[in-house]
């Protein structure tokens, strides 16, 4: 079995998820009990924020591959980003990575090709919403992505910053945001909603949203979980 390394703190209320998801994932797979050898590189959120923000895209992808180094003196094999901004700078880290990388974008887009959607909502941080690193892969496969107004996106992303990225859920954020998805579906037609950002399954999941969602976390773990038994 190939060891995983992930990039982690981004924040923890995912990536917490994410190790006990591949853990109890692959105990289902093997059909006994084990506990899969896995490495976790938690990097500074706020760091990965402010490089960002300002646009210090070289930086960032630096840092990413310090992180991976450490993870292959480790001994991992393959490498996941655990969060869906930080793919930003994806494709330049993937480019000079010693070992392969996930994409929780790619995984993502193939899972929405599998269900035949064709006319996506998508959420998550401003960088996530508001740059084109995530609605690329779509586009290239003839699926529309829509986002919310520029209201709505500084309030979602404020309350990602300000509020999941701790593991506070507070029920008028809650009903906020179902409102949203609501009125992109009423709008803008979405067949489903993307869940882009890792903390986003706190508070929507298809028990509440007006559309499917797309969680991509629980995505790019099963897709995690599939490489990591691969031969």
């Amino acid at each position: 079995m190939k060891k995983i390394g992930l990039i982690g703190g981004m924040g923890p209320e995912s990536t917490i998820p994410y190790y006990k998801g591949i853990v109890h994932g692959v105990q289902q797979k093997v059909g006994k009990p084990y506990f899969p050898n896995m490495t976790i590189e938690s990097v500074d959120l706020f760091h990965v924020v402010e490089l960002c923000r300002d646009r210090k895209y070289d930086e960032l992808c630096e840092y990413f591959l310090d992180a991976i180094d450490n993870l292959v003196k480790a001994g991992a094999d393959i490498v996941a980003l655990t969060a869906n901004t930080s793919h930003i700078v994806f494709d330049e880290v993937l480019k000079k990575s010693p070992v392969p990388l996930i994409s929780i974008v790619e995984a993502t887009c193939r899972e929405a090709k599998r269900r035949g959607y064709k006319n996506l909502g998508l959420i998550g941080t401003i960088f996530t919403m508001t740059e084109d690193f995530f609605k690329s892969a779509f586009l290239r496969n003839d699926i529309d992505i829509v986002v919310p107004t520029e209201v709505e996106m500084a309030y979602i992303n404020s309350k990602i910053y300000d509020e999941l990225e701790y593991g506070i859920t507070r029920e008028a954020t809650v009903q906020k945001f179902v409102e949203i998805v609501g009125r992109m579906k009423a709008d803008d037609g979405i067949d489903a909603i993307i869940l882009g950002c890792t903390e986003l399954p706190l508070i929507l999941s298809d028990a509440n949203s007006p559309v499917p969602c797309l969680d991509t976390m629980q995505i790019h773990i099963k897709e995690l979980i599939e490489e990591m038994l691969s031969e």
